[in-house]
């Protein structure tokens, strides 16, 4: 058989992907992964490979950081000579990272069929570079595999036939489901000296980052946030240079952390009273293990984890005093409860096997 390619490319690809391969090994498909490098810092790719029991990549393109229309173009070229050279039976592409579209086109132009884990998900910004990624890529894609019922809605309103369009849930959470036991968040707060108590951030949208005025009057409201309860960040390589040029560093009660592998990550945010940020992922996350999130976004392409979890949008104005009404809301045990009560339907640790069924199904078509 021609290989199933899996095109990966940071973090949250690697966190998805894993049970993806797994159920395909499992049902006897020959595979292969490319590495994109998109992700070039071990602790933000291949920690993952060791953590989450994924083979090792078979290339890594190592295309590293730049511009969008600099790695886009970089990662097409690299993704050609191994799509020419492998001549997959179908390229699994996951979320909506510049890898994501690039493989998404490449494969398109040599007529190789492409799978996108995690079709579906709207914004409806067009200034965010991930709708623009998500919403072209779906429209290449022989197979949309679906997390949340709302995403059979964008497509068939986008035109995506019904028979290419599955509803399968979501492989992060098997990825958590999975992991549950291995997140000591004693252990996290004993090696990185953090207290008992603390808000969990993370922040990296360009929104949010990139300008200098926009990263000091966000450093000015988690210094804010600190005055409540300790801070902790792991600051993504993402305006990590913007933030702490704002001051991000100088309160007493913010404790900056390097980026976190995925098993003391989750651990971390486990332990969190309340997680403050800008990420997608992590709002599925926090909707599963039960942690208020407060993400700070004007909108979401993840509305169930506010429907059925424990995610709200907040404004840089709000969001001290969402922090404030989170940390006086109870334990989080209640909070974790609720979210069991009401989740998301097929976030159920099964996705993988789904998926699998769904391709291998196609292939023998």
């Amino acid at each position: 058989m021609a290989p199933i390619v899996h095109v990966l490319g940071a973090r949250p690809n690697f966190v998805k992907a894993a049970p993806v391969i797994s159920a395909l090994a499992a049902a006897g498909a020959e595979q292969a992964v490319i590495h994109t490098g998109q992700h070039y810092d071990a602790r933000m790719s291949e920690v993952f490979f060791d953590q989450l029991g994924l083979p090792e990549p078979d290339v890594n393109l190592g295309v590293g950081s730049g511009g969008h229309a600099e790695q886009t173009a970089a990662l097409m070229i690299g993704l050609e000579k191994e799509f020419t050279g492998r001549s997959p039976a179908l390229v699994i592409v996951y979320g909506d990272v510049n890898s994501t579209i690039a493989a998404a086109l490449v494969a398109a132009k040599l007529h190789i069929p492409v799978a996108h884990v995690e079709a579906g998900l709207r914004s409806f910004d067009m200034t965010m570079p991930e709708e623009v990624n998500r919403r072209v890529t779906d429209q290449l894609s022989a197979l949309c595999l679906v997390t949340s019922p709302e995403g059979i809605g964008h497509l068939a309103a986008e035109g995506v036939p019904v028979e290419r369009t599955h509803l399968v849930g979501n492989p992060m959470i098997d990825t958590l489901l999975a992991n549950l036991d291995k997140f000591d968040t004693g252990a996290v707060r004993e090696a990185h000296g953090l207290p008992e108590r603390y808000v969990l951030a993370t922040m990296h949208r360009p929104a949010n980052v990139d300008a200098p005025e926009t990263a000091a009057n966000l450093v000015r409201r988690l210094h804010g946030v600190a005055d409540l309860a300790d801070l902790v960040i792991p600051v993504h390589p993402r305006g990590r240079a913007n933030l702490l040029a704002a001051g991000l560093d100088e309160h007493d009660r913010v404790h900056i952390l390097e980026p976190l592998g995925y098993i003391d990550f989750i651990a971390a945010v486990r332990g969190a009273a309340a997680v403050v940020t800008d990420s997608g992922g992590l709002q599925e996350e926090t909707t599963i293990l039960g942690v208020p999130c407060l993400t700070v976004r004007p909108n979401t392409e993840r509305p169930i984890t506010i429907t059925h979890g424990t995610n709200r949008l907040v404004t840089f104005e709000e969001l001290v005093p969402g922090v404030r009404k989170s940390l006086e809301g109870g334990p989080a045990g209640g909070a974790a409860a609720r979210a069991d009560e009401r989740r998301p339907p097929l976030w159920d640790g099964h996705a993988g096997p789904r998926i699998a069924e769904v391709i291998m199904e196609f292939l023998g078509e």
